[in-house]
């Protein structure tokens, strides 16, 4: 199994934060959790850091509902500056939306590894994580 250095989660909810890093913590395969609470903040990371691969995740948990900048909003600039990304970056959206739409537009996105709906289980969650 491949350690991971970093996994960041973009997402407002307070509890789906707190207890996905938990979980996670727990397995001891993941180095360090960032956390940013919206798109806007994350994108802003991601601007500043491209070119420094040490500080970028291998995997990014997306919300697709948040406030200033929502997950769709998010991924559609993401796309645009991946490619000067000095490394790769497994997206998963985790959203509450059980919308037929929204899991169809996901799986027209090619940087979108996985749709998961909320609430997700532990077993789930680490599951997409090992995959890696």
């Amino acid at each position: 199994m491949n350690r991971i250095k970093l996994l960041t989660i973009i997402d407002d909810d307070e509890v789906f934060v707190f207890l996905t890093t938990k979980a996670i913590e727990k397995t001891n395969i993941v180095d360090k959790v960032t956390v940013f609470h919206n798109g806007k903040q994350a994108l802003t990371f991601f601007e500043q850091n491209f070119n420094k691969p040490e500080l970028l995740p291998e995997i990014i948990l997306l919300d697709l509902f948040m406030p200033v900048m929502d997950g769709w909003q998010f991924l559609e600039e993401f796309i645009k500056i991946q490619p000067r990304f000095e490394k790769k970056i497994v997206v998963y959206v985790i959203t509450s939306s059980i919308s037929p739409i929204d899991a169809k537009k996901a799986k027209t996105i090619t940087q979108i590894s996985d749709f998961i709906v909320k609430p997700v289980t532990k077993e789930k969650l680490l599951d997409n994580i090992l995959k890696l």
